[in-house]
């Protein structure tokens, strides 16, 4: 019997009961604490402690002067301190870092990001090197705060005269100082950078919940001796599954910028941060019934209306090993779309003791060495036999399965394949013996670390969760439509845009050509495919076998052609007999044609062959909850029926206003796996009520493009229309 879940009793424990006196998601409205909390703490359960860590050389690299110290009498450094101390204005910031230029060869110099940047997320990933001339053997230790003492100070090692840290910033300008010191030397070199951060609020956040069962104990399992640091109760999975939700943030920021997509990702609604989530990705199928337990509770949850879409990433608190059957129980791995309003990413916390609980442990936490606890983890073992890979893989497979709500798909690379399971190098200058490849580790490489898929970034560039306040209002119809207007031609329309075509040989299972479309103030609406030229970018091998192209837009919608040279081949049809007959083309449909009994459908208008001289006055449309068919009145006093005469008695008439020469251009169609709901567009730009059932399927607009007119409608009917396409000619 699946086990129950109840959110409503976390929903009682206020955003203030979740913090502690260790926490450091403060707000505005924070009082001044006056407890005694170590500086480096940034929001630990427990201060960290230098000794602890597996690698006792770097305490030994760090001089005392570096060492925040172990206590502090007065300064908690929360946002109310900040207001007070924090110079707002960017001519006073400007002047603080005028004031802290670098003072010698080894002031570390920021790589990944230029002076003034402006970013959209709370912790950013800082890469650098010592010095203009970096040496590859300056070790030593990198201090980085803020002179505002908003955040406390954090310790990052250097190894090669290379860095990466991360940076804790908050709305508005930020200065922030980094000192490089090394071992023994009293010496401080030290270097500014002025940042900003903006929160982009109209971008819809992805939601971060913690799922628990009614009879829950609010702990997760944690065989480790860090139980006795951290513990294991529900405090401890938010503050593990915040720093997780931080590393994909700024991972995705980071790869999104060397792209040269923009610095864009996905935010969070900080009110709900304190209510988490954290997973991994062995079988996206797994526990199915699981997942509809969860999306009921989180519906419910989150009181989400009619038409409201939610983005949420699920951590499953009450995740056990059956010691009997050797299985993890509740820990069912799913990403992906649960109907039309909720996109989830939903793991078990079987990984989550060994997560850093803070970004400050987040080094610490990427090279601990300790051997993980094998009966807890199962048939994992072998890719996650220490504490480090263990906090690598379950971190990056939640991120896989936050790809599977983005919508993508299994990738042959990238974070989609398997580079979910290196995410901690992405983080780390020096990566530590592996079991899992039986490396003895060393230094990281740029080559090797974890990657998205080119195809996903640009997926994201236009996602509603990585909007930005600059963006323009996206077109609400993101569908895409093809148009054989030659043999081997194919155009393409899409009114927000078009993204990329990805081309597939028969057997590929993943996409290994594409092309990409300029895009920003470059943005294509229509293109024209030429199957020969599609071909020729395939491998010479796999050049004459059947060819599946994918045209994706940037309104996020996809047309997909399972055999371009057959749709290319059989959608042209003579309008009139003899050698110079006229021809017409068949675009692609909308509607799956899958009813029970359904049969094509065609018809050419009378008015559209030269020899018959006639106008269309009006059409009727029958309709009740799907659309059932189309009839098409003429002057003379005929009629056309595309479809049925059903639904709703004599249907609803629209007349064309025939003394301006109106003619139908386009139609605006709501559809799934039928047609629901059909509205006419007119040449005068007039259009008709939208008819059927207005709330079913997704929004589609065919509009015959330029150089061309309709000249018919194709499709298929059973009980009603199930697909609906358009004839045009030149």
């Amino acid at each position: 019997m699946p086990a129950k879940f109840n959110l409503k009793q976390i929903r009682r424990r206020s955003l203030a009961s979740f913090r502690t006196n260790r926490s450091t998601d403060t707000s505005s409205n924070d009082e001044p604490s006056n407890s005694s909390q170590e500086l480096s703490s940034v929001g630990s359960i427990t201060p960290p402690s230098l000794a602890d860590e597996s690698d006792p050389a770097l305490h030994a690299q760090i001089p005392a002067m570096l060492r925040p110290p172990l206590e502090s009498t007065n300064n908690r450094f929360s946002i109310a301190e900040s207001v007070a101390s924090e110079p707002r204005s960017t001519k006073d910031l400007q002047e603080q870092l005028q004031s802290h230029q670098p003072l010698s060869q080894y002031a570390p110099r920021v790589t990944n990001i230029r002076e003034k940047s402006t970013v959209y997320q709370k912790v950013l990933l800082v890469t650098g090197v010592i010095g203009q001339d970096p040496h590859p053997q300056t070790d030593g230790t990198l201090l980085v705060s803020r002179p505002d003492k908003a955040f406390p100070p954090t310790i990052w090692p250097v190894y090669g005269a290379r860095f990466k840290a991360l940076v804790y910033l908050f709305p508005g300008p930020n200065m922030v100082h980094f000192e490089f010191q090394k071992p023994g030397s009293p010496n401080k070199h030290r270097s500014s950078i002025l940042l900003y951060m903006f929160d982009p609020k109209n971008a819809p956040p992805l939601q971060l919940a913690i799922l628990v069962a009614k009879d829950s104990s609010y702990t997760f399992d944690n065989a480790w001796t860090g139980v006795g640091e951290e513990g294991n109760s529900l405090e401890a999975a938010i503050c593990k599954f915040r720093t997780a939700a931080y590393l994909w943030q700024s991972f995705t920021a980071e790869q999104m910028e060397k792209s040269g997509l923009g610095r864009r990702t996905f935010r969070f609604d900080e009110e709900w941060t304190n209510g988490t989530s954290h997973p991994r990705d062995f079988s996206n199928c797994a526990m199915r019934e699981l997942v509809d337990v969860a999306a009921a509770a989180l519906r419910d949850y989150f009181r989400m209306a009619p038409g409201q879409k939610q983005y949420v990433a699920t951590l499953i608190l009450d995740s056990h090993r059956n010691m009997n059957d050797k299985l993890i129980t509740g820990h069912g791995a799913f990403g992906g779309q649960v109907g039309d309003d909720l996109h989830l990413a939903m793991l078990g916390s079987h990984f989550l003791q060994y997560y850093p609980p803070t970004i400050c442990d987040v080094v610490k936490a990427f090279r601990d060495c300790s051997p993980t606890d094998l009966k807890m983890l199962v048939d994992e073992a072998n890719v996650a036999g220490t504490s480090w890979e263990a906090a690598a893989y379950g971190i990056g497979a939640h991120l896989r399965e936050i790809g599977h709500l983005l919508g993508s798909p299994r990738q042959e690379g990238g974070i989609m394949a398997g580079d979910f399971m290196t995410l901690n190098r992405t983080f780390m200058i020096r990566e530590a013996y592996s079991t899992r490849t039986k490396s003895k580790g060393g230094p990281v490489e740029p080559k090797d670390e974890p990657t998205w898929h080119r195809l996903d970034l640009l997926g994201y560039r236009f996602h509603p969760l990585f909007r930005n306040a600059t963006d323009k209002v996206p077109y609400p119809d993101g569908t895409v439509h093809g148009w054989v207007v030659e043999k081997d031609k194919l155009l393409i329309t899409a009114s927000s845009g078009l993204l990329c075509t990805e081309i597939y040989a028969e057997g590929d299972e993943f996409c290994s050509t594409w092309l990409e479309y300029p895009r920003d103030g470059q943005m294509m609406r229509r293109t024209t495919l030429i199957e020969a030229e599609l071909r020729e970018r395939l491998p010479e091998s796999k050049r004459r076998s059947r060819v599946r192209i994918v045209v994706r837009s940037m309104g996020g919608g996809a047309l997909v052609i399972e055999d371009l040279h057959q749709l290319c081949t059989k959608s042209s049809l003579k309008l009139t007999s003899g050698p110079l007959g006229k021809l017409a083309y068949r675009s692609t449909k909308i509607g799956s044609s899958e009813l029970k009994d359904s049969e094509p459908q065609e018809i050419v208008f009378s008015n559209a062959v030269a020899s018959i001289n006639r106008i269309l006055t009006s059409v009727t449309i029958y309709h009740g909850n799907a659309v059932d068919g189309l009839e098409f009145h003429y002057d003379d006093g005929s009629s056309q029926l595309f479809g049925k005469r059903g639904g709703q008695t004599g249907g609803d008439r629209f007349i064309m206003d025939i003394h301006n020469a109106e003619v139908i251009v386009g139609f605006a169609v709501r559809a799934g796996s039928w047609i629901d709901a059909i509205q006419i567009i007119t040449s005068t730009s007039r259009r008709s009520s939208l008819y059927g059932n207005t709330g079913g399927g997704s929004l589609h607009t065919l509009l015959v493009p330029s150089g061309f007119k309709i000249c018919g409608v194709a499709g298929s009917c059973a009980d009603w229309l199930d697909s609906f396409s358009l004839l045009i000619t030149r």
